[in-house]
């Protein structure tokens, strides 16, 4: 019954996960990638007000040297009559050491407000992305398993690696670029208001166009650079995939073959990027014309203002000259949006890892692990991958502490599974899992995974030394309980041999060692964590008789008086365990002792009969 209702079940839990999958995507996809941004940085919020405000300064000291040049030359053409002079400053000598002095000080604050917006806005650049990359990298790390099948690793690098990065150029360069053509639209404009509010409306003609295109500009590029990320994701997708598998692609002779899917993972980056280039390009030419415009506009009726006495000679200099640097900083803008865009683009992908829900909460109960007993028990367990049928169906099974049971079946009957369920890698969909009595989902993570040490087939060594991997869980051990644990692994003599010894470097993923020997140093981890709970996931599957002996004499000796759950194919390696549990498909079909499953002449037998090739005789 339970086999026809469970899909159903699942299926409602999927549909309501992918509805509120949906829905957050709405809600966060009508928030601005900006806004998400400064509502992650409400800790730096101080430093940004004081890096904008740095930024302004330093712009409003930067356009003052125009309106000292005017003033200079209205002291030239008035003399005694000049603006320096109605405050009481006659002499025309004196008014240029007043000018001079004035010089000094500003062009002394606009240098001191450089220096202080570019390190703050650096040092806010560096510390927001280290901040954000440590923040999405430890996010990623408490998200379920399930998460990271679904996606790729080059993927996931390309978020925490280049997008990020894009949003440090942004914040290093482009986001005082934005804040200074504000400043000096804001300081200009009201500046030529107040000098000459008859003619002021000839310059400011561009930038209701200006403004209105540049809006216009980022909504049509928005789309093209979140396309320009995602090819980006999938070409470094592709790349750490062969670098993974090289070995793979060297011995198969497919050389050519992932030359042609890079290049072709590489042409759609480019194209997707030469869509983005063709629109941008095109907005410093267009702002161009409209800033050519405005100034030639103000250049003719500036001028006859001037000859006709409407303004001085040198308050139309400083006018002419300031609308350059009122217009021309303009065309800077289609850089400053490319940018803009870019970043955004990327903060979306940043903000959407860090809004991706945690599955998976650490429970609230401690279990210090010398009071761990190790009794573990599983209540009608229930669980399916993501669209897939239950591999597990309402199994139940009771490890005593201290025990060693046993677990074996054909591939993809559920065993590993079992294993991933325990160490809460996944959550189960029904039942129940307790280790001492505890549910193990209200269990504090840490301390359940702190309980259990693993041995799996597939064995991760990290590049570094042979030593830092056996520590690698245990990092305050010593060199001595690093080799005393290297020795009941047996793997203290081929690492002896080594060249730098326990100094050696094994390689990414271990890959100067050979199978048998990164298997020892996995054994070694474990017996240095000195786990009450040991797991051996088909621990010697891959290696040859003599290594899986050499195994084997470890494994007995650092299960004694541990709850031990070995998986295996090989069944002369658990014929030992106190009781043996054959799986198939999801639930277990017979259990007992060897000698009791091969009385029974059934599922175990026929294995046991295919593995040792005994025909038609009695099994003893």
């Amino acid at each position: 019954m339970w086999y026809y209702d469970c899909p159903r079940i699942y299926d409602i839990a999927v549909v309501t996960v992918s509805r509120n999958s949906r829905s957050s995507r709405r809600r966060t996809g009508s928030v601005h990638p900006l806004q998400r941004l400064f509502s992650y940085g409400k800790q730096y919020h101080r430093q940004i007000w004081q890096a904008a405000i740095a930024s302004t300064l330093n712009k409003f000291f930067d356009l003052a040297p125009p309106v000292l040049i005017g003033t200079a030359v209205d002291v030239v053409v008035k003399q005694q009559d000049s603006a320096i002079a109605r405050f009481g400053i006659k002499d025309i000598f004196s008014q240029f050491l007043v000018l001079a002095a004035i010089t000094i000080v500003v062009w002394v604050l606009e240098s001191v407000f450089e220096y202080i917006y570019k390190r703050l806005w650096r040092n806010l650049s560096q510390q927001i992305q280290h901040d954000l990359r440590l923040d999405a990298y430890n996010h990623l790390q408490k998200l379920e398993l399930a998460y990271f099948e679904e996606r790729s690793t080059g993927g996931l690098m390309s978020i925490l690696s280049d997008d990020i990065n894009q949003l440090e150029r942004f914040l290093d360069g482009g986001a005082n670029d934005i804040i200074q053509v504000s400043a000096t639209i804001l300081i200009i404009g009201t500046g030529f208001f107040i000098v000459a509010p008859n003619i002021a409306w000839m310059v400011m003609i561009p930038m209701p166009l200006i403004v209105g295109g540049s809006l216009l500009f980022q909504k049509l590029l928005q789309p093209l650079y979140a396309e320009v990320r995602e090819k980006v994701s999938l070409l470094n997708s592709r790349l750490s995939n062969n670098l993974s598998g090289i070995t793979t692609i060297k011995s198969f002779t497919a050389e050519d073959y992932e030359s042609g899917r890079v290049a072709a993972d590489s042409e759609a980056y480019k194209r997707s990027n030469a869509a983005a280039i063709k629109l941008s390009a095109a907005f410093i030419p267009l702002v161009r014309m409209l800033v050519l415009a405005g100034f030639t506009v103000f250049l003719v009726f500036g001028g006859m203002a001037a000859i006709n006495g409407k303004i001085s000679v040198g308050t139309y200099s400083v006018l002419i000259f300031i609308s350059q640097l009122l217009l021309w900083p303009l065309t800077r803008l289609g850089d400053t949006f490319d940018l803009y865009q870019r970043a955004m683009a990327s903060t979306n992908r940043v903000m959407d890892l860090l809004d991706t829900p945690i599955a998976i909460h650490p429970g609230n109960i401690n279990l210090p692990i010398e009071d761990v007993r190790g009794e573990i028990e599983f209540k009608n367990v229930t669980f399916a991958y993501k669209d897939r049928q239950p591999i597990v169906h309402k199994l139940s099974l009771s490890i005593p502490a201290g025990k060693t049971i046993a677990i074996v079946g054909s591939t993809g009957s559920g065993k590993s599974t079992l294993v991933k369920l325990l160490l809460r890698l996944y959550e189960i969909h029904l039942g129940q899992i307790t280790l001492d009595g505890i549910d193990i989902q209200k269990l504090n993570l840490h301390d359940l995974r702190r309980c259990i040490g693993l041995v799996s087939q597939d064995v991760f060594l990290f590049h570094g030394t042979v030593a830092e991997n056996i520590a690698y869980g245990t990092f305050a051990a010593s060199d001595r309980e690093i080799k005393m644990a290297a020795k009941v692994a047996e793997a203290h003599e081929f690492i002896r041999r080594l060249p730098q010894g326990y100094e050696t470097i094994v390689g990414e993923r271990g890959q100067k060692l050979s199978g048998g020997q990164r298997q020892r140093i996995a054994i070694a981890r474990a017996i240095l964590k000195d786990p009450p709970i040991i797991i051996l996931d088909e621990a010697t599957s891959a290696v040859d008789n003599e290594t899986e002996a050499a195994i084997q004499r470890s494994l007995e000796r650092i299960t004694v008086d541990r709850t031990t759950i070995a998986i295996a194919h090989r069944l002369s390696t658990i014929r030992n365990a106190d009781c043996i549990y054959v799986m198939e498909q999801g639930k277990f079909v017979e259990s007992g002792t060897h000698e009791e499953l091969l009385d029974k002449q059934t599922v175990y037998a026929n294995l046991w009969k295919v593995q040792s090739g005994i025909k038609n005789q009695q099994y003893i």
